[in-house]
């Protein structure tokens, strides 16, 4: 039955190309309806790289795919970022055989945290990575304890290879999770310029996940992420496989084994998604000019930390869909000399989360003397982002509030200062159209 399911999914994808669309998770939505197994159909004999985290997996598993690619390998991937269920059957569906068979050399997917252990109970996983985790979508996903327990959990019988990052104790835990699998990773990144001795930004797990030993820090990269240990039993402690020393955000550098490595991006956090990239691809023993020569190139270029030239004015844009998202993305304008001003796109649709609470806990102290001068914000919650902005001492006056996305756009083009626009998850794509368009 599954053969004749196959026949009518790949028509109704020939129809979605011929209208000019993409699907997304539409053909993954209909395969599940017709076998709720459908994933059990296919058939794999190639490695399977799996992404997750709270932030950076859509450009953490694009540069995977992007790296194998460059190296002549043929790698199926979502890297529109459907990384649910159904847009990975998806995926799936439009790269195999009538028979289910999928001819490639690797397969790279993001997976939302909450649908790992979901997926990889019945499908091939060789290698998870693990960049992060944050408090996220609380109407979604609930307590960001929770859902590491619930990777944890699938984690006691999986002896693949688990790549940790080591600098966040919420992700380092899972390393211990089976004392049997020998395969586990860990890659780190040295302190970096602006790092600091406490922390500045909403975090989450400041104690030992074994003992409940409050944590020590010697520094603070972002967040919760920086160097720890237990006092008491040394949790945190673990043999580092990659490192990133000497990092130059300036510079957009920084260096692994004496190797320096180029990048488009001048984030802390990305170095970080960098390092776990390296780390995949000296496993799978990709040839380290090759990788040198993919990062100096890659660029995701959707939003995600995307520079464009706006009538002659220098523009970022970032997605920011939570409070460390956020905090990251206003560190850049605090660690840009230059003057500067700011859109930020608040929605609060379904895929968002209703809740937006979270705006609460963004660093958004000290912006004036960081050379901000202003600020527009939009969106559905465009003036519960004014508000929560306003509170934390920004100048009033400063502050301009417009629903409309193409007025905000308009507004914020009225001066020739430097921009920034951030924007949540669906409120990314629309603002990043409009500013297009009005370039």
């Amino acid at each position: 039955m599954n053969y004749i399911y196959m026949i009518i999914l790949k028509f109704i994808n020939i129809l979605l190309k011929l209208a000019g669309k993409q699907g997304g998770n539409v053909l993954g939505k209909i395969a599940k309806k017709l076998n709720p197994n459908f994933l059990k159909f296919f058939k794999i004999d190639c490695p399977v790289i799996a992404v997750t985290a709270t932030n950076g997996k859509t450009s953490t598993n694009n540069c995977i795919a992007y790296t194998l690619e460059m190296a002549g390998y043929k790698v199926i991937s979502n890297k529109q970022g459907n990384n649910m269920e159904t847009g990975i059957i998806s995926t799936l569906l439009k790269n195999s055989t009538i028979t289910g068979k999928i001819k490639a050399d690797y397969i790279t997917f993001e997976v939302d945290e909450s649908y790992v252990p979901k997926i990889f109970k019945i499908f091939r996983l060789d290698t998870l990575v693990v960049l992060n985790f944050f408090r996220d979508q609380l109407d979604r996903n609930g307590e960001v304890e929770t859902l590491i327990l619930k990777i944890n959990e699938f984690l006691k019988t999986y002896t693949g290879n688990l790549v940790l990052n080591n600098d966040d104790p919420n992700v380092a835990r899972l390393g211990q999770a089976n004392p049997q699998n020998k395969n586990i990773y860990y890659y780190s990144v040295d302190k970096y310029q602006y790092a600091t001795k406490t922390m500045t930004d909403a975090g989450e797990g400041k104690f030992c996940p074994f003992c409940k030993t409050r944590l020590e820090y010697e520094y603070y990269q972002y967040s919760h992420i920086g160097k720890f240990k237990c006092p008491k039993c040394d949790y945190g402690n673990n043999e580092i496989y990659k490192k990133a020393e000497n990092v130059d955000l300036k510079n957009k550098t920084f260096e692994i084994e004496g190797i320096k490595y180029n990048i488009n991006e001048n984030s802390i956090y990305t170095i970080y998604n960098y390092v776990a990239v390296q780390s995949i691809m000296s496993i799978y023993n990709i040839e380290t000019e090759i990788v040198l020569k993919a990062f100096s190139q890659f660029a995701l270029n959707n939003g995600r930390l995307e520079k464009i030239q706006i009538k002659g004015i220098p523009t970022t844009i970032n997605l920011a869909k939570n409070p460390t998202g956020a905090n990251v993305s206003l560190r850049l304008l605090k660690e840009d000399e230059e003057e500067k001003e700011l859109l930020f796109v608040l929605n609060d649709n379904i895929a968002d989360g209703f809740d937006v609470s979270w705006i609460w806990d963004i660093n958004f102290d000290k912006l004036s003397e960081n050379k901000v001068t202003r600020i527009i914000t939009a969106g559905t919650r465009y003036y519960d982002i004014a508000i929560r902005i306003k509170t934390s001492g920004f100048d009033p006056n400063k502050i301009i509030p417009c629903p409309d996305l193409e007025k905000a756009v308009k507004e914020l083009y009225k001066t020739t200062t430097k921009k920034y626009v951030i924007a949540n998850y669906t409120a990314l794509q629309p603002i990043r159209k409009e500013l297009l368009k009005y370039k």
